[in-house]
Formats: structure tokens, sequence, C-alpha cells
């Protein structure tokens, strides 16, 4: 069985069981999935300076995760907070986020697709990550909810009736093929748009938690996983136990395999 760590890149709030609830139901039945939360931080990371504050929990949190055996992790953001950084450290668990698995899913689905998000503040750190992932051309338009990412689901019904306005137009007007909801708080929609609509209907909390599964699984049977050549290369462990990087962080013997 693949143990899967998802990742919520803040503490624990009012939604977290509704979250747990949602992988448990997507997952595989020979997957044991386990929702983790930060220990501090901000609620949300509508922010760039929000996002710089979870990062080193994150990275470590994930470090220790794999100290614990854990196969794959999900870092349950939109924006992929720390991907790349991850990828560096980790030498065995594989580890994945929302935005990366949506525009892969995504792009196999259709030409073009768009992207729902909250605000239109979220539009310059999402297409940074559309050009670093390649699908830049594939991006048909972005359309704004005007709503955060604590409003979702306070009116579930009001929620629901302007999502489904703004992916309508997104497929009338600018042509998209598929749909990404872009936010893991817009879990709970995308089954009722995606007949309403007709085409399909990303939801990053499933796509995430699916695309983990795969990497996985490809890890176990194929040994795929993250290259350490180049960009990934790994920061030397001699670095790390001269500069007593463990004591200074308090991270526990998490650098103690490599």
């Amino acid at each position: 069985m693949d143990r899967i760590a998802y990742v919520d890149p803040g503490p624990p709030d009012a939604t977290s069981r509704l979250l747990g609830e949602q992988l448990k139901e997507a997952k595989r039945s020979d997957t044991g999935v386990e929702y983790i939360s930060l220990d501090r931080g901000p609620g949300h990371l509508e922010y760039r300076y929000y996002e710089s504050l979870i990062v080193p929990d994150l990275l470590h949190k994930l470090k220790a995760l794999e100290q614990d055996g854990f196969d794959a992790a999900v870092i349950g953001c939109f924006y992929d907070p720390g991907l790349q950084e991850a990828r560096e450290i980790l030498s065995d668990m594989v580890v994945t986020a929302p935005g990366e698995a949506s525009l892969h899913i995504a792009a196999t689905l259709g030409n073009t697709f768009s992207i729902i998000l909250g605000r239109s503040k979220w539009i310059p750190r999402v297409r940074e990550n559309l050009v670093h992932y390649g699908f830049a051309n594939k991006i048909a338009s972005f359309q704004v909810l005007d709503l955060g990412v604590l409003d979702f689901h306070d009116n579930e019904s009001g929620t629901r009736q302007i999502l489904l306005e703004k992916c309508r137009e997104a497929v009338e007007k600018d042509f998209a093929e598929v749909i990404i909801l872009g936010c893991t708080m817009q879990f709970g929609f995308f089954k009722t748009l995606q007949q309403d609509l007709g085409v399909p209907v990303i939801d990053p909390l499933i796509s995430s938690l699916k695309y983990a599964e795969l990497l996985a699984e490809l890890k176990r049977m194929m040994n795929w996983r993250p290259s350490r050549k180049h960009g990934y290369e790994p920061p030397p462990l001699k670095d790390i136990r001269k500069w007593d990087l463990e004591k200074q962080y308090n991270l526990k013997g998490i650098w103690q395999a490599t």
C-alpha cells in the first residue's frame, strides 16, 4: 500500500476535516492518505509574504515525513509553494502539488483551458507557474470570482452560481475546452459544474491526490523519481552538518539520511 501525505501549508482550521473526507473518498482502495497540517502560519497564502513564511516549515515537514516512510506527498496549495525546493531535498519520497497536477491533467484532456481564480491578485503568481511548467500557450483565460480563499464555502449555493457563470463564459466566449478550479478550497463543486458545462472540470484537490498516486506507483514499479543531476542536485550532507542546521532550526534528526 502506498502512503501519501497531503500537507496543508497552514495550521488546522474548520475545513480540515472536510478536506480530509474529500481525499478519502477520492483515493484508491489500496492507498493510505493522511491529511497533515503545519503547526503554525497564516490561514491562507493569497500574499507572497504569507507564502514565504511557511516554506521553511513546509520543507522540513516534508523531509520528516520522508523519514517516517511516506511514499508520496502533496503540497496542498494551488500556488505549489516550495515544490521545486522539496524535490531538491527529498531523496526517496516523491512530491507534487495541485497547480502542477491540474495543469498536466488538463493539458491531456483539451487543447486549451481556463483557470477560475478567487481574486485578480492571484493571476501573476499562477501565470508564473504556467510559464515554468510550459503551459502558457494553452491558457484560454483567467476568470475571477471576487472571492477570497476563506469565502468559497460561506455560501455554497452562491459560490456555485458564480462559478457556473464564470465557467460558462470561459467555455462559450474564451473557447476553453477544460476548466481548472484554481484553488484547493473550491472543492466539492466540480461534479455539478461538469454536468452543466459538458467539459472536464478539474478539482485541484483531487487531481493532486491522483497525480501523487501515479507518481508513487511509478516510483515503486519503475524506480522513476526526480533526477539527482543538475537542477535537483541535493545540498551536500556535509554542509548541513558543518553548519549544524538541524540544531539551528530544531529539526530533530531529519537529515540523518539522504
